[in-house]
């Protein structure tokens, strides 16, 4: 039953589409947004549309920027011969917010999982593996501890190893299970500076 006309009702629906947007917390949005001043609503609108239409993949580790090189890539003080593999773009924030890893990343976009027929072909493991053919020195692997998280962290390693490059596993505090872009700064620092060679 349509409780508040069709403009509003199709905000909600399309809010509540939204990852992690249940239809109470769209209709909250939906009422912050309509008591909005227009000028702010019109803000938030071309922001959305910006961002679609300009944020790509950085062409060096594949996360989210709207340059063709991320600002990590590009900062000359970044230590590009240490790459921390992540899962997604989230996982890299939550790192840069330590400020204490003055590497490199790569985004992985995934982890492989045969159950969901996610293989090695369908997340960035060539163009890691196209990376490695110039200076680096060590691998960290930060995927997730979760099932598909290790068996990416293996395959990666068993991958890396016989070009000679040190692979290292981020250690202890990250919980079995935990995904890294909910984990506390302290918790992330401690498994970056515990990590252990695969």
């Amino acid at each position: 039953m349509d409780y508040y006309g069709s403009q509003i009702s199709r905000l909600i629906e399309q809010l509540s589409a939204l990852p992690g947007i249940g239809s109470k917390t769209a209709q909250r949005l939906a009422f912050h947004i309509v008591n909005m001043p227009i000028e702010k609503v019109q803000a938030l609108s071309e922001a959305v549309v910006d961002a679609k239409k300009n944020v790509r993949y950085c062409r060096q580790c594949f996360t989210m920027t709207d340059q063709e090189l991320c600002p990590i890539c590009s900062n000359p003080k970044r230590n590009a011969r240490q790459i921390m593999v992540v899962e997604n773009t989230r996982d890299l924030a939550a790192y840069e917010k330590t400020g204490r890893f003055e590497g490199v990343y790569h985004v992985l976009h995934g982890a492989i999982s045969p159950m969901l027929g996610i293989g090695p072909g369908d997340i960035r493991l060539k163009e890691l593996m196209a990376r490695l053919q110039g200076e680096v020195e060590e691998v960290i692997i930060a995927t997730n501890s979760s099932l598909e998280g290790e068996t990416t962290a293996m395959y990666i390693s068993k991958l890396i190893k016989p070009a000679g490059i040190l692979v290292t596993r981020i250690a202890s505090g990250v919980p079995v299970g935990g995904d890294l872009e909910y984990i506390d700064e302290v918790t992330l620092l401690r498994a970056l500076e515990g990590r252990v060679e695969l």
